[in-house]
Order: structure tokens, then sequence, then C-alpha cells
């Protein structure tokens, strides 16, 4: 891929006729809008999305529950799914940081594997960090006026960086105020695995979290991570269940879907 420019330490290719979706497991499962609004979105730009459906996990939630093994294998069906020499796009900084930074460490006792890992996770872009810096993204904003409030991942903020090419990708939107919430950089409590072994704790952090967002005056939370936005709005549907409120007081949208319906005619409200 013939680079086209560099952002901090990493070269961007230019525009690609061809891409791969990574959509993960959750996408897959619980919010296949997200991935087929991440497929129109690239296709929009003229780019042709391939997507293997031999894909499952990414296999962090081995990982970070400390089964180095069993991710090891979950990461060994990924290797070889995706063989042409194209960007890998990811709708998730948590999974897209798991492939490009963690693979390699999985296979560091066998140099073909790990060379194999080291070369997929170069070509790993979070959504949002590849519309920005590769696709240039740039579209009208034909929605009606909103204010919303941005949460990303821990893994994508860290590790991907995808806060920044979050926002940026907002405030290109001419009719959408972005507020943030107090202690924006605090995790919301989903953690993978964590919420469902510390229940308790997770639980007391996304209501932190669910308060922090409402008390920004956000009407609604976008993300590009599905993990986080479940377990957010979730926590807020909880909430309206208990207090009786008809109504959501905090729906949530994964930002594919927040972009295509803003900058699609017919689409936008």
């Amino acid at each position: 891929m013939a680079s086209e420019a560099t952002h901090g330490a990493r070269v961007y290719p230019q525009k690609p006729a061809n891409v791969y979706l990574f959509a993960t497991c959750l996408v897959d499962q619980f919010a296949p809008q997200a991935g087929l609004d991440t497929v129109r979105l690239l296709e929009r730009e003229g780019i042709r999305v391939h997507y293997p459906e031999a894909q499952t996990c990414c296999g962090q939630p081995a990982h970070s529950s400390g089964y180095p093994e069993e991710a090891r294998r979950v990461a060994l069906q990924q290797l070889k799914l995706f063989a042409q020499p194209w960007p890998v796009v990811v709708p998730s900084g948590s999974c897209g940081g798991m492939i490009r930074h963690h693979y390699a460490e999985l296979f560091a006792d066998d140099p073909v594997l790990q060379a194999q890992a080291r070369e997929l996770g170069e070509r790993v872009f979070e959504l949002t960090e590849f519309l920005v810096h590769v696709v240039n993204f740039n579209h009208q904003d034909l929605g009606a006026d909103c204010t919303v409030a941005l949460h990303t991942s821990c893994h994508a903020r860290r590790q991907m960086g995808s806060h920044e090419t979050s926002a940026a990708l907002l405030e290109t939107l001419d009719n959408v105020k972005v507020v943030q919430q107090a202690r924006i950089e605090e995790c919301c409590g989903f953690g993978g695995t964590f919420a469902i072994r510390y229940p308790d704790i997770s639980e007391a952090i996304v209501s932190d979290k669910v308060a922090s967002i409402k008390e920004s005056g956000a009407a609604s939370v976008v993300s590009a991570d599905c993990g986080c936005l479940f377990n957010i709005t979730g926590r807020a549907a909880k909430q309206d269940e208990l207090a009786h409120r008809s109504t959501p007081s905090l729906p949530g949208e994964h930002i594919a879907s927040f972009l295509w319906q803003r900058t699609t005619p017919g689409e936008a409200a």
C-alpha cells in the first residue's frame, strides 16, 4: 500500500479500492446495523468491502482474562482470513487494538506466525481512524440540531487514539453539538469479562458514567465501541425501568450509524 500521510508514528495509505471488514463478535451478534452502516460508509467512498465469513472473536476476552493459549487459538483462526494486502477496518478500537498490538505477543515463540501477526497488525485500522486519515471523510450534515456526548473505550483511547478521530468526525457535523462529560477518560465499567466477574463494581462505575453524561446536557451518547455503548445505555435503561419512565433517558448509537444517518439523503431525521 502506497503511503500518503504520516500522523504520529503511523503511516497511512492512500484510499484503497478494497478493504476487509473485521466486524467484531458484538457487532455481528448484537449490533448488525452498525456493521451494515460501516459497509455503507465505506462503499459510498468507492471502496469495495470484503467480509470473510469465517471470522469470529478477536480473542480479547480470553487474553484479558489470563488465558493466553485460548486467545492464541482464537487469534490463529483470524490470521488465516486476510490473505490479500488490503486494509482491515474494525468498527471497534478495543478489538482493533487487540489485533494490532497484542497478536504479535501471542505468537512470540513462533517467528513465522509472529511475522504474520505483525504484518496483519500493520493493516488494521479502527473505523474512525480510517475515515479521518485514509478516506478524509467530509459530508454535509443533513440532520436536525442535536446535543450528544462521545464515549471512547479505554482500549480505543489508549491503544488506537480513537477518541481523537471520533471527535474529529463529529466536528464535521455542523448541526451536532458535542458536550463533554466530567472525567471523560474514565472507564464505563464494562471491561469485557470484568463486568461479569465483578458486577457490583461494574454497576457502580457505569452508574457514575451515566450520571456524568446526563449532567453534561447530552440527549444521547455516541460511541465507536459497542461494548461500552451497551453497558452505558443498558444501565440507563434499567434506571428508567426502576423509575417507571417509558421514554429512554439516555439513548445511544454506534458512530457508524450516527454518521450514516446524518449524511445520507432520506435517512436524516
